[in-house]
């Protein structure tokens, strides 16, 4: 039986230290897995561009001995050239997974419901499930447990926050959410990740006040005010978000150990100030790299 990976939602705590396990031991030692996947092809279909989704995962199947195919908004135009269901259908004669990065969530999903190979959410508007899994991943790698950790999400509560939402819930890590009115992150995903956290005992809590949010925490992770798609709200989204800017100040608030994060690419002076992204306790750069180790896992995981 085929397995995708479409939601945070749908993977157990299991399935999620599982994945953990192989990255800590693909990151540790790369050589030994160069030829897991020799002989497969992962096609890459991105509606939206990409920096660190693409070359992650085309680097990713290249050192896992596997190849990847690019198919650009252009060459594919999904619903308009051609259907999802024929899509799928036919990628899976020629492909063993594929890596979707598109729009409406719902795309995602016929993709998996036809394809008959496995199928990576690499990116919808309702979630980034590598993203938070990476992010995470960071997180423990960092302070060697999530035991007592509190992570502070700031600004737009989108897709980025909605799958930060649901892995801290079920990794046992707090997380507070500061966004403006308005700007919340889907109620759906919120109720969900609460009954999750139930289980293991993670505390979520939703403010509209950045400053409320930081208070003693661990962690500060925030993402742009804009993202791809809302280019004509972006200047309302700055007058709305003015007071949510990660800086030097907001950043004294938490703990004084307290690290930084973002899931790039970043409007620096906008979301995020320059001295705080290139500070001490930023791990940014850390937390992009292990997009490529724990996708490869993923990888390793669904193909092999």
């Amino acid at each position: 039986m085929k397995r995708d990976l479409i939601s945070i939602k749908t993977l157990t705590l299991e399935q999620i230290k599982d994945i953990f396990d192989l990255t800590y031991k693909i990151k540790k030692c790369p050589k030994r897995f160069t030829n897991v996947l020799k002989g497969k092809t992962l096609a890459l279909i991105f509606e939206k561009p990409s920096n660190r989704t693409y070359v992650s995962f085309q680097v990713g199947m290249y050192e896992l001995g596997g190849n990847s195919v690019y198919l650009g908004p252009d060459q594919i135009k999904l619903g308009v050239r051609e259907t999802i269901h024929d899509v799928a259908k036919t990628l899976s004669r020629y492909v063993d997974g594929i890596v979707l990065r598109t729009f409406g969530h719902q795309n995602v999903l016929d993709m998996a419901k036809y394809a008959g190979v496995p199928v990576i959410n690499g990116l919808s508007d309702l979630s980034h499930p590598c993203q938070a899994l990476a992010d995470t991943f960071t997180i423990k790698e960092k302070f060697g447990s999530f035991k007592n950790i509190t992570v502070a999400y700031i600004g737009d509560g989108n897709n980025v926050c909605n799958s930060l939402l649901y892995a801290c819930a079920k990794l046992g890590i707090n997380i507070n959410v500061a966004t403006p009115q308005g700007y919340d992150p889907d109620a759906d995903m919120v109720l969900g990740a609460k009954a999750a956290a139930e289980k293991t005992g993670s505390r979520i809590s939703l403010f509209h006040k950045a400053q409320d949010a930081v208070a003693g925490v661990n962690v500060i992770y925030t993402d742009v005010w804009a993202s791809m798609g809302q280019e004509s709200e972006a200047a309302k989204r700055k007058q709305d978000f003015k007071d949510y800017q990660v800086n030097k100040k907001l950043a004294s608030l938490a703990d004084k150990n307290c690290l930084v994060m973002h899931c790039l690419p970043a409007h620096r002076g906008e979301e995020i100030s320059d001295d705080v992204i290139d500070g001490d306790n930023s791990v940014i750069f850390d937390q992009a790299e292990n997009r490529l180790h724990v996708q490869k896992a993923i990888l390793v995981k669904l193909l092999k």
